[in-house]
C-alpha cells in the first residue's frame, strides 16, 4: 500500500518531524545501541534543549515519542514538552531496530566479528543484524504509529516524532514509497538533527533532511 493511500486525507498540508535523540556515551564510542536503554550525556540534554528552542517555534500540536521513557528518546523529547506544554505519548513501535549480539559491540568490533553481515546490509540486502529486525520489520511497525498520529493533526497540524537514526531512515523510506534497497541512500541523521515531511497531492514529500545545526559526523547504529 502506498503511503499516499495510507495517509488517507491527500493535501491537507500536516507535517511530521522526526526528530533523532540526543548524543549518548555509546554514540561517541561508537557502540551500537539498538534496544538498550541508554541515557544522554551532558552535550546530549544541551543539544536536547538547544534544538527544542527551535523546534518549538513550528508550533507543534502533538508529541509522540520511542517508549524508553527514562532515556534517550524520551528525555529528548521532555525538553520539547517543557516548551510547548504538549504531553507526550511513548509508542513501542518507535523504538530502535534489535540487532540481537551486535547490541553492545562498537563498530569495530561488529566489522571484526560480523564482516560479511556487515558488508551485507551496507550493500542493501535483506540482512538480520546480529539475529535481529530486518529494516522492513522496523518501518512496518513504525511507519504506521506515524500515521496513526498524523491523522489526529488538525488541517495544516505539525507531528513531532522522536525516535533513533535507524528507525527514522527506515520509516521515511516507507513513507516516500522507496524501495527498501534505496534507503540507505536518505543518509543517517546527527544526534539531535530532524528531518521534515510535508503532505502533498501525491502523498508524503521529504522537505529537510538532517536539518537542525550545522554539519556534525553521524554517530550511531545507522552509520
Amino acid at each position: 500500500m502506498s503511503a499516499f493511500s495510507e495517509a488517507g486525507r491527500p493535501g491537507r498540508g500536516r507535517r511530521v518531524i522526526l526528530w533523532r535523540h540526543g548524543q549518548t556515551s555509546w554514540n561517541v564510542e561508537r557502540r551500537f545501541q539498538g534496544t538498550t536503554d541508554v541515557e544522554l550525556t551532558e552535550t546530549g540534554v544541551a543539544q536536547a534543549r538547544r534544538a527544542a528552542r527551535l523546534l518549538v517555534a513550528l508550533k507543534p500540536d502533538a508529541i509522540v515519542a520511542s517508549h524508553l521513557r527514562r532515556r534517550r528518546a524520551a528525555n529528548t523529547a521532555a525538553e520539547l514538552a517543557v516548551l510547548t506544554g504538549l504531553d507526550v505519548t511513548h509508542d513501542e513501535g518507535l523504538r530502535e531496530t534489535y540487532a540481537g549480539v551486535w547490541q553492545g559491540l562498537t563498530h569495530d568490533e561488529i566489522i571484526a566479528r560480523h564482516g560479511e553481515e556487515y558488508a551485507a546490509w551496507k550493500r542493501g540486502e535483506p540482512v538480520r543484524r546480529g539475529g535481529g529486525e530486518l529494516e522492513t520489520e522496523v518501518a512496518g511497525r513504525a511507519a504506521p504509529v506515524v500515521l496513526r498520529h498524523a491523522e489526529k493533526l488538525p488541517e495544516d497540524g505539525t507531528l513531532v516524532v522522536v525516535s533513533h537514526g535507524g528507525t527514522i531512515r527506515t520509516t521515511i523510506g516507507r513513507l516516500l514509497g522507496l524501495d527498501p534497497h534505496h534507503w540507505e541512500s536518505l543518509g543517517g541523521l546527527s544526534n539531535c538533527c530532524w528531518s521534515v515531511l510535508g503532505e502533498g497531492a501525491r502523498g508524503w514529500r521529504l522537505l529537510e533532511h538532517n536539518a537542525g545545526t550545522l554539519p556534525e559526523p553521524v554517530l550511531g547504529d545507522d552509520d
